[in-house]
């Protein structure tokens, strides 16, 4: 579908996709199966229409010897938004509800299209067939490739879907307290956030991806033992740090690999994102496992077991 409509054409796309998705939410309340399921279709589409042409102009727009810097950069740039949003996020919510705040993200979304107007053009063709495709993702020559990316979508799963359903059990369905203790860990990570990037471009990515994914597998850990707003707190900013000093080189060796497949970058970010989702589905299969004989908290051991993997790129 990219092939018919450009990279480019692709992200603007998706922008009105993720705003359809949050109208569906809006409307949940009408027919919670219908407007579940309308969700969840155009939520699939939004992410396929934007993640595999993001990721591509990423890794064909971003020098190598900056490569770092410019990741730490961007994450920053998100990471400072994240500090005021769930605070406002969380009044919005106690004080009108869900559906204001999806008419919120609806309105963000649409103003997301303005700046994707001025990308530059970008001329890449999908050249592998279906079976071409899942030929290559099963291919040894790309295992290390698919496994690294599965695991780091798995606990990255772990990360968006079960720790905030955890943490909001905990403070009882407190949002504004939900969305303070959030706001207070983002605070912390820019600064080093924005260092790491900066380094990352100097020293050894490996060696940086190997403690870092070995300090943020004992974050995991940490968080099976959780307790209360203190912990949450305490934890899950020594999770934060530990998180960026994984990502970053993670990501920037990702964007250099898919960087060196030339025109073949579109092929390979498909392969990555075939990974990152099959992941996810894994880590939830296990999820619904464990939560039938044990309590929530211990997937987060799974989501450590999982980022260590990682190390495989």
């Amino acid at each position: 579908m990219i092939n018919h409509i450009g990279l480019n054409n692709s992200l603007r796309a998706s922008v009105f996709l993720f705003a359809g998705y949050y109208l569906f939410l809006s409307f949940i309340e009408c027919d919670i199966f219908v407007f579940t399921a309308l969700a969840l279709i155009i939520l699939t589409f939004a992410r396929s229409f934007f993640w595999v042409p993001y990721h591509t102009d990423l890794a064909i727009f971003t020098d190598k010897s900056d490569r770092g810097k410019s990741i730490g950069v961007l994450w920053a740039t998100s990471t400072f938004l994240g500090v005021i949003m769930p605070v406002i996020s969380g009044f919005l919510i106690g004080s009108f509800g869900y559906k204001f705040v999806f008419i919120l993200a609806i309105i963000i979304y649409l103003c997301a299209f303005i700046p994707l107007l001025t990308l530059p053009k970008t001329q890449e063709t999908y050249s592998w067939k279906y079976w071409e495709t899942f030929k290559h993702f099963f291919s040894r020559k790309n295992r290390k490739l698919v496994l690294a990316n599965m695991a780091n979508g798995a606990e990255n799963e772990v990360g968006i879907v079960i720790w905030p359903i955890f943490v909001w059990q905990l403070l009882e369905g407190n949002y504004l307290a939900v969305g303070a203790i959030s706001s207070l860990i983002v605070f912390g990570t820019i600064v080093i956030q924005l260092s790491v990037g900066k380094y990352t471009d100097k020293l050894d990515k490996r060696k940086m991806i190997h403690w870092g994914s070995f300090f943020y597998a004992v974050g995991w850990l940490a968080k099976v033992f959780v307790l209360s707003a203190m912990q949450i707190f305490v934890v899950g900013t020594y999770h934060s740090f530990a998180q960026i000093f994984k990502d970053t080189p993670f990501d920037t060796l990702n964007y250099e690999l898919l960087a060196d497949q030339g025109h073949y970058v579109d092929e390979f970010t498909v392969l990555k994102e075939i990974a990152v989702q099959l992941g996810k589905i894994l880590m939830l299969v296990f999820a619904i496992l464990i939560l039938s004989g044990l309590g929530i908290n211990w997937i987060f051991a799974l989501a450590a077991l999982a980022s260590l993997f990682i190390n495989l790129l």
